[in-house]
């Protein structure tokens, strides 16, 4: 049975395709003043490879479009999941949009790119068709690239959100199997941290997390707290110890949550972790700053510590991991770890030894490895028996 469209509901029909998501961005551009002006839209879609060709709708009631309309240049500013702001700030007609965020001209039109946008599109307009009460704007494409390589924000319901994708699940693992991993670690844990006189912890990656879930030794200094339970952001080029080991989805996940540029430079990071079969950790001022930061929190993990604990993560050396830079005179080294390989050959577990006093691990930084190594190896063979 049909309906005829001039019966459809207004209501009924947002609410049925509400429940298609959709991506959002805000198209921006010069008014004839030279003035910035923008508009947050849902409504933007790729349309052509050749000739490159995109498209938005805006609706013919918008007091942005006709601003941006006689340049006949535009930019999509693919959004990012925690833009929220952002995107409620350009869908409120009127007011200066651009006052409380940093931009900068794109090359070719000169029309504005917001910071810290996933993606960017800079156009010209090819074509302006009529569609009942929106225009359909199609864009040719002059300029494009990725700023920010993260999950974008989304429109679902009428409300907003992000996605997880798909290759991010190959983390989240079994966490019946890492909780008994870590009771099967702990009298090694014990043992190595006190023979070493240091402090050993086990760590597991929960979606996009890394989490303490054990720990044993005492830090002498508190600087760096380690409580179970404890989270820092699962981001290249912290976790080699379980890439290495990882499969293709879950290795290709976490490579994509960085920079492009640095793709190389961490695959060969992630080669030299699996030929040694340990990574480190270095820099006792870095490990200082985001203890501050979590000491700060008390050890929770708000958004707003997400970001910066986030932010300190990205600014490391995309081989801060690598065991063949150890010996360098760049920093020492604060802490090594090797992975716990479960039944499916992926990491369960990565067990780490921190340094507990002024002293670094540089000279004995293999000879831990070993110690460690041979703890894993224990735990690994108490959890398939």
């Amino acid at each position: 049975m049909t309906t005829d469209a001039r019966q459809i509901d207004p209501k009924h029909f947002r609410r049925v395709l509400g429940h298609f998501p959709t991506g959002v961005a805000v198209i921006s551009g010069l008014d004839p003043e030279g003035k910035p002006a923008g508009m947050a839209i849902g409504s933007f879609t790729s349309v052509s490879l050749d000739p490159p060709l995109v498209a938005f709708l805006p609706d013919k009631s918008s007091t942005s479009w006709p601003k941006i309309a006689p340049s006949g240049k535009f930019c999509v500013n693919i959004l990012a999941s925690e833009q929220e702001s952002v995107c409620r700030t350009f869908a409120v007609k009127g007011g200066d949009k651009f006052a409380e965020f940093a931009w900068t001209p794109a090359n070719g039109t000169g029309s504005p790119r917001l910071d810290d946008v996933v993606a960017w599109i800079d156009c010209e307009v090819e074509v302006v068709h009529e569609a009942g009460d929106h225009y359909i704007v199609i864009g040719r494409v002059l300029e494009l690239d990725v700023a920010n390589p993260s999950l974008p924000l989304l429109f679902f319901q009428g409300g907003y959100g992000r996605f997880t994708a798909l290759s991010l699940a190959a983390w989240e693992g079994d966490l019946q199997l890492q909780l008994a991993s870590a009771d099967a670690a702990r009298p090694q844990m014990e043992a190595l941290a006190e023979s070493l006189d240091a402090e050993c912890v086990a760590s597991a990656v929960v979606g996009e997390d890394m989490v303490l879930i054990a720990n044993a030794g005492t830090p002498r200094s508190q600087a760096l707290p380690t409580r179970v339970g404890q989270r820092i952001p699962f981001l290249p080029p912290l976790g080699t110890a379980f890439v290495a080991w990882a499969g293709e989805p879950a290795r290709e996940a976490w490579l994509a949550r960085a920079p492009a540029d640095q793709r190389e430079a961490l695959e060969k990071t992630l080669e030299e972790v699996r030929q040694a079969g340990f990574s480190v950790g270095r820099g006792a001022s870095w490990h200082r700053e985001v203890g501050s930061v979590l000491a700060r929190s008390r050890g929770s993990l708000t958004p707003e510590t997400a970001e910066t604990i986030s932010r300190l993560i990205t600014s490391l050396p995309s081989d801060y991991e690598s065991p063949a830079a150890a010996g360098t005179d760049r920093t020492e080294v604060q802490s090594v770890s090797v992975p716990v390989i479960g039944p499916d050959g992926n990491a369960v577990l990565v067990l780490t030894l921190m340094v507990t006093s002024k002293r670094a691990l540089e000279a004995a930084a293999h000879d831990h490895a070993v110690r460690l190594t041979e703890a894993a190896k224990a735990v690994a063979k108490a959890i398939t028996d």
